[in-house]
């Protein structure tokens, strides 16, 4: 029996899914200890944006430590925080006009959605959130009581209170929608809030992914944010979007809703931000909000974590010109060709996404688990989301080489056409 089985919590679940001891990584591939070799299509559920051990992350990390640069600080001014803060006001908040204050928070995204539950609940006097089907945010109890997922919750052993959910508004017609979903509801929800006699409050914030990562890859249509931004103006709510796996470049622009005309209030971010896998959370905030915060109101040891802020000052460089984004909208039409004839032979099986995330629905929980347990055999390490696990989530480093990301797809595809022709 192996350390991990005899001290290792048995809270441990990814290790269940690839039961191998990983020893080396670079780029798009794992390598475990006896020397086998993993493409890699689930990059960290969204960290390794970039890659295993970038090679100019790495180098500038190992520079700094070289140098004595200092690792820890608390929210102290360090040269580090400086270098990422400027880096990415010149290259991410100017060129769009964004106007937003930086707070760093604890390491990890539910950190960052804690943080802007509790600013949002300030700034209007409200106590209620509004959050979405299959929505996920977080594990700690003010993000989970956000979180949709039933056996997330139902870990809780408390009450998850003054957070709502309303069906999210989705593309088109799927697996990820409800009936009376989308544009009725926000309607629905206006009536409500606008009627002073409804015995309804308006909430103090809307919380959402424009795209559900761990709740099946669901896409939020513009005119479906757009709508739920103006019903937010309307009634005073503040809007927190929270890009914690689909931003940092995932959908082929630095913001998952860059494309989508819409400005929020507060931005979560984490997991890529960091560049290399080192933690990192940050919320954007627009600056008559942030005025809201006393000083040292809201605290974290790991708020200045210096390597993560000079691994993801070098992540930052790769937005400096459209050479990456460039590749992602490449990379990622080549992922919808290479899959699109599984939505042609098998009817029940739906493709959805937005750049280099996708969704592969194929109808039941164990399907997908016989696609990931038989690609994981051949290879390739994937992951399942969405209810009941029914969704094969791709979503591999944005730096994949070419004949990686092909390789990856061809034993995915292959695996796919095994088992739901075996399961017809």
């Amino acid at each position: 029996m192996s350390i991990f089985e005899q001290r290792e919590s048995s809270i441990r679940a990814y290790c269940r899914v690839y039961p191998v001891v990983f020893d080396k990584a670079s780029n798009a591939r794992q390598t475990d200890e006896d020397g086998n070799e993993y493409i890699d299509f689930f990059a960290g559920a969204g960290v390794l944006n970039f890659g295993h051990n970038n090679e100019r992350m790495t180098s500038a990390v190992v520079e700094y430590i070289q140098s004595g640069g200092v690792t820890h600080a608390l929210d102290m001014q360090t040269t580090a925080k400086r270098d990422f803060m400027e880096k990415f006001e010149k290259t991410i908040l100017k060129p769009r006009g964004m106007t937003h204050k930086m707070q760093f928070v604890g390491p990890t995204g539910t950190n960052a959605v804690e943080a802007a539950m509790k600013l949002a609940r300030r700034v209007t006097s409200r106590q209620e959130i509004v959050a979405f089907t299959r929505g996920f945010h977080g594990m700690t109890l003010g993000s989970l009581a956000a979180t949709a997922n039933r056996y997330f919750r139902g870990a809780a052993g408390v009450p998850l209170n003054h957070v709502s959910h309303y069906p999210f508004g989705c593309e088109k017609a799927c697996q990820g929608c409800e009936s009376g979903c989308g544009m009725s509801v926000l309607e629905h929800l206006r009536s409500l809030y606008l009627d002073t006699s409804s015995g309804v409050t308006p909430p103090a914030a809307f919380l959402l992914e424009t795209i559900q990562a761990e709740g099946g890859v669901n896409v939020a249509s513009k005119e479906w944010l757009q709508e739920l931004a103006k019903l937010a103006r309307e009634v005073g709510s503040l809007m927190i979007i929270d890009d914690i796996q689909v931003g940092m470049g995932r959908t082929g622009s630095f913001f998952s809703f860059d494309d989508m005309d819409i400005d929020p209030d507060i931005i979560c971010m984490a997991k890529g931000l960091g560049g290399m896998g080192t933690p990192m959370a940050m919320n954007l905030i627009q600056p008559e909000i942030d005025e809201y915060w006393a000083p040292g109101e809201h605290t974290g040891t790991f708020r200045g974590q210096s390597l993560s802020f000079v691994a993801g000052k070098e992540a930052l460089s790769y937005f400096d010109n459209d050479d990456l984004m460039d590749e992602v909208k490449q990379k990622a039409e080549k992922m919808y060709q290479a899959l699109a004839p599984l939505e042609d032979k098998f009817h029940q099986v739906q493709i959805r996404g937005k750049g280099m995330i996708i969704g592969l629905d194929v109808t039941t929980g164990e399907h997908a688990k016989a696609i990931v347990d038989t690609c994981f055999k051949a290879g390739l390490l994937i992951a399942s989301c969405g209810t009941g696990g029914r969704v094969v989530k791709l979503i591999p480093p944005l730096t994949i080489p070419d004949d990686d990301l092909q390789a990856g797809l061809d034993i995915l595809v292959q695996t796919t056409y095994k088992v739901m022709e075996e399961a017809a």
